[in-house]
């Protein structure tokens, strides 16, 4: 099915004080990411059609970074309230623009839990919250006191050892329950929580929430521990498929030999996965851009569909001698030069040392060098190579 994702990113983070007096809450860094950049790198591996961002204060400096933007294949829209307007009055500006169900989650809070088992929602259910186990946090003082029924519809009660989590899963229809500067937790949730209108769903994974000084002190000690990994850079042609030259039709894109096996057995291991793949076909003039993007969207519904998910995947479109126009270029994304992998570095929180990259030319193996990344050649089946060989 598909859906868009909105992210609210519109508070003055007035708690914080003197931090966010030129800085949007979304944008403070941990280990030098914004943490924006943690929720995106979160959900821009999952399929959605669109990302808006919902943004208020300081909006221009969200607009600048992320406006017009891709993560992973999916656009991104950074929308403007002129006005503060409530989380639900914000969200009326999308009344228009989302035709879809979406996810709506918070700009401030980070909460780890089963994506594919929350975006599941029963017919009878206008929405789903995710409620986490107070042990995560104790300070939520909107929609407290939440349990969950046998039917999984949410209700108010007493003694309730979780809180709601930041994060929403809502049919369109929710927009008719949605008045001007209204607030979705303190207006709109409770009556429909009550009617029975809304489900929930429970994750005991961890949470951080930025918004007190002593939050953002321990996400700065805590976050990037939790979220930092040993990485696969990939390349494409001829390692995850047969390179027939210049591949960009879906249906000239063949898997080979236990592609998807590997893949699945790696997100399972919890590994990030990224591609890194030069397009000197798009230089050359042969295929657009447009072409490789929608290409790589059908494979990502295709992989999503089986719960197989990339995490990024990244591509030079220049050739130094035989691109045409603004392609011919000596770019420093082009393999084997690394600027692609080092760009990752920068927004990833990749655990280097013990990550590597599979290619299939020199090009690649010099470029890992660059990276320091071990390399590997691939072989004939990569789920072979890397259960006997290289051994995660």
């Amino acid at each position: 099915m598909t859906r868009d994702l909105v992210i609210l990113c519109g508070g003055k983070g007035t708690r914080l004080k003197s931090l966010t007096k030129n800085t949007p809450k979304p944008l403070l860094k941990i280990n030098k990411i914004p943490f924006l950049d943690y929720l995106l790198n979160f959900y821009q591996r999952y399929y959605f059609k669109k990302i808006y961002l919902l943004a208020g204060y300081k909006a221009k400096e969200i607009k600048k970074i992320y406006h017009n933007k891709k993560f992973n294949l999916i656009d991104v829209e950074v929308v403007v309230e002129k006005k503060l307007m409530g989380t639900g009055g914000s969200l009326l500006q999308l009344k228009k623009k989302i035709t879809n169900d979406f996810i709506l989650i918070n700009g401030d809070s980070y909460v780890d839990y089963n994506f594919d088992k929350f975006q599941k929602l029963d017919k009878n259910f206008l929405g789903k919250i995710l409620i986490s186990s107070k042990k995560n946090y104790k300070e939520n003082k909107k929609l407290v006191g939440l349990k969950i029924k046998k039917d999984n519809s949410l209700y108010f009660g007493k003694n309730s050892n979780y809180f709601n989590a930041g994060v929403y899963y809502f049919k369109r229809e929710i927009f008719k329950h949605i008045k001007p500067n209204s607030s979705l937790e303190n207006d709109v949730l409770p009556s429909l929580i009550n009617s029975n209108k809304i489900c929930g769903s429970k994750t005991s994974g961890f949470f951080i929430d930025i918004g007190l000084p002593r939050n953002l002190r321990f996400a700065k000690k805590t976050l990037i521990s939790h979220v930092k990994k040993k990485s696969i850079f990939f390349d494409r042609d001829g390692v995850l498929n047969h390179d027939y030259g210049y591949v960009h039709t879906y249906s000239k894109f063949k898997w080979k030999q236990n592609v998807l096996k590997t893949l699945k057995y790696l997100n399972e291991k919890k590994y990030y996965l990224f591609i890194i793949t030069n397009q000197a076909g798009i230089g050359r003039g042969y295929y657009s851009e447009n072409q490789f993007y929608e290409l790589h969207k059908k494979l990502k519904i295709f992989l999503c569909k089986k719960k197989i998910y990339i995490d990024e995947v990244v591509f030079c479109p220049h050739h130094p001698t035989k691109g045409v126009g603004i392609y011919k270029k000596n770019c420093r994304c082009r393999k084997p030069n690394n600027l692609l992998v080092q760009n990752i570095f920068k927004k990833w929180p990749v655990n280097i040392k013990n990550s590597l990259m599979i290619g299939d030319k020199q090009s690649d193996k010099k470029c890992a060098e660059k990276s320091k990344l071990k390399f590997y050649f691939s072989e004939k089946d990569l789920y072979l190579q890397i259960k006997k060989k290289i051994k995660l």
